[in-house]
């Protein structure tokens, strides 16, 4: 169902001053479904952005190449932003297990001696880094993989995978690293994986628009998840226990404790 008359009114008028599209970018994955859900159903928002999807690298780059305004991006590039802007009270998170960023492999850490870092990432990679450093104390073999790099998580090569793929590579690998919860035994905060951040000062009515749609979508997760056909893994659980959405005070912490930690690699 589209958002009610009333929220669509009240983004168009919020936005009717805006003399120029503001440039979106966004992930293409399943977990960013609910982020979408109200901007895609708001006819007043859409009037007003240019909505691209992606997976996280390539929004990263559009972000650093002022291709869009804003982007769902991994949190990894702000040191490269001249200027950055956090926007919305959304991003990717996790309090625990986030079951969707892990390091894969078939044999146990200790007997791994390559790593191959997803392409699509940028964040999840460089949480490897910080936590073979600063938690398993172990060097690696580091390697950039490319697109058909998961068949080669095998022996002694692991692989961090993200996303999607990362739901069905918990069906193939005997073991499985997950990256947030690894994070949390290691600083005991939460981990932000991706924030919509701006390279500008955007308008204050789009950035209150974007925030109410944002909240649309996470405040009707059974919506989102009836419209998903997907049975690799369930998304009710996913949505509700493994995503954490809401960019609270403790992630903000958690996102500095990174982003420190980040400088040391």
């Amino acid at each position: 169902m589209p958002v009610s008359y009333q929220k669509t009114s009240f983004f168009a008028a919020k936005l009717i001053e805006l003399d120029k599209r503001i440039r979106i970018g966004a992930v293409s994955y399943l977990n960013t479904k609910p982020l979408l859900y109200g901007v895609h159903r708001s006819s007043g928002l859409l009037a007003h952005v240019e909505l691209v999807e992606d997976y996280p690298s390539k929004i990263a780059a559009q972000l650093l190449n002022d291709e869009i305004d804003v982007g769902l991006v991994p949190v990894a590039i702000i040191p490269k932003l001249k200027e950055h802007h956090i926007v919305t009270d959304y991003c990717i998170g996790a309090e625990g297990e986030v079951v969707s960023v892990a390091i894969f492999s078939e044999l146990p850490l200790e007997e791994v001696d390559t790593l191959l870092l997803d392409y699509q990432s940028r964040t999840s990679v460089n949480l490897a880094k910080v936590l073979l450093k600063h938690y398993w104390k172990k060097e690696l073999r580091i390697e950039d993989a490319r697109e058909d790099f998961r068949e080669h998580i095998k022996g002694k090569t692991a692989g961090v995978v993200i996303g999607d793929r990362a739901l069905e590579q918990r069906k193939i690998s005997p073991y499985m690293y997950d990256l947030a919860a690894y994070w949390k035994a290691l600083t005991g905060k939460p981990f932000v994986f991706a924030a919509w951040i701006a390279n500008k000062k955007l308008d204050e009515g789009f950035i209150d628009a974007f925030n109410r749609a944002n909240a649309y979508g996470i405040n009707h997760i059974d919506e989102v998840v009836k419209e998903i056909e997907y049975d690799v893994y369930d998304l009710k659980k996913y949505y509700t226990e493994n995503i954490s959405y809401q960019l609270t005070d403790e992630k903000r912490a958690g996102l500095q404790e990174f982003l420190k930690l980040l400088g040391t690699l």
